[in-house]
């Protein structure tokens, strides 16, 4: 085990009507918000108008910024950012899932900066440093943004989607309710899902030893997650199966279980590409790109990839030899993601595939280290690349 440092100080309201204290939470963090959403589902749901009324009653003025889409974009980060300055305004509050959140995180960090808030996602050395403090009402369980270090945004020039992580991008609070994900439909709810898991995928693969209690920490997350992303699928409005999820999706991106070790995170940079090219959600492009690296990387730690295989997708030891093991267990994790209804290869979404050569190039533009279970080349991104095909 590596020696860490952990620092969460995001305060999480969850449980019915945790909503109602938004105001009194908002009110702490400055004089007035920008209330950051995407379309209109927060609106037909009520969300909104719930949100509203407990800022109207703490007394907390507001100016609204809507319009946030999947793969949030640059240019309304920008957008947010001059009227933020424009209103005098001092803290954010996102209300929505991962998209809208790491947009304003972006919106946060950009308003006290001199320069291009897009500086940070090429060169982290750049910042940010200070941000406007951030608050959430969430309302899809996937991204983790709620009290995670991230932020990921895809600008338009170029396509290119990069990330940044800071502490001062961990959000002040976050409020959640179970029962706001009942009305979500059925394919956001697995690419949630698919995206929680894949936090999860990415801290487990390690070259670290002596990690037992983290190990075992995102087993129990993972089966976890196995068990209960079905169950929503079938009964959506399941208040305790929905809290599972919730809880789970916030738990496998906080940093809790990065102590000790060093995760890969390859494969979510390999889904960067695919996504900012193609403008797949970032979930249906992770159960894509997920089964394929696992193909290619196992070789790097064949030890590992058997003990996930017994340990969370249940296979049995007793099978002629590791890859055989291995194999079988990619094979359930796929048979998992398509009763979901998500895809597992390229062409399950329509992807031709006939750019996987540019996204491999794309791949290292600005990051030029790719993958710490296993350190990737393009040629190795390539190949992964036509697995996934």
């Amino acid at each position: 085990m590596l020696n860490f440092e952990f620092y969460n100080p995001a305060r999480i309201v969850f449980g019915r009507g945790a909503e109602e204290k938004t105001g009194e939470l908002a009110k702490r963090l400055g004089t007035k918000a920008l209330l950051h959403y995407g379309g209109g589902s927060v609106k037909a749901t009520g969300v909104y108008d719930k949100v509203v009324r407990s800022l109207e009653k703490a007394g907390v003025p507001f100016v609204e910024l809507s319009g946030v889409k999947p793969n949030p974009r640059l240019s309304l980060v920008h957008q947010g950012i001059k009227l933020c300055r424009d209103e005098g305004v001092d803290f954010v509050l996102a209300v929505g899932g991962g998209s809208v959140i790491d947009s304003a995180k972006a919106i946060a960090a950009g308003v006290p900066y001199d320069g291009d808030v897009w500086d940070f996602y090429l060169d982290e050395e750049k910042g940010p440093f200070t941000a406007l403090p951030i608050g959430v009402v969430l309302t899809i369980p996937a991204a983790g943004s709620e009290s995670s270090t991230g932020s990921v945004i895809t600008n338009e020039t170029g396509w290119l989607k990069r990330a940044m992580n800071k502490e001062v991008l961990i959000p002040k609070f976050a409020v959640m309710n179970p029962e706001f994900t009942f009305t979500l439909p059925p394919y956001q709810t697995a690419c949630g899902a698919s995206d929680i898991l894949a936090h999860m995928f990415e801290r487990y693969f390690t070259q670290v030893e002596h990690t037992d209690l983290t190990d075992r920490l995102l087993e129990a997350a993972m089966k976890t997650l196995l068990i209960y992303a079905p169950i929503v699928m079938e009964n959506p409005t399941d208040y305790d199966a929905r809290a599972e999820v919730m809880w789970t999706g916030t738990i496998a991106h906080n940093n809790l279980l990065n102590t000790g070790r060093i995760g890969d995170w390859a494969s979510h940079n390999l889904e960067h590409e695919l996504s900012g090219i193609y403008d797949i959600a970032h979930g249906a492009g992770l159960s894509i790109v997920f089964p394929a690296w696992m193909r290619h990387c196992h070789k790097a730690k064949p030890a590992r990839f058997v003990q996930l295989a017994m340990r969370v997708f249940d296979v049995d030891l007793a099978m002629e030899d590791d890859e055989k093991i291995i194999e079988e267990m990619i094979r359930r994790l796929e048979t998992w993601y398509k009763r979901l209804g998500l895809p597992v290869r390229m062409s399950d979404a329509g992807i031709a595939g006939d750019r996987i050569g540019e996204m491999a190039k794309k791949l290292f533009i600005g990051q030029p280290e790719q993958g710490n279970f296993m350190r990737l080349t393009e040629e190795d991104a390539l190949q992964i690349y036509k697995l996934a095909l």
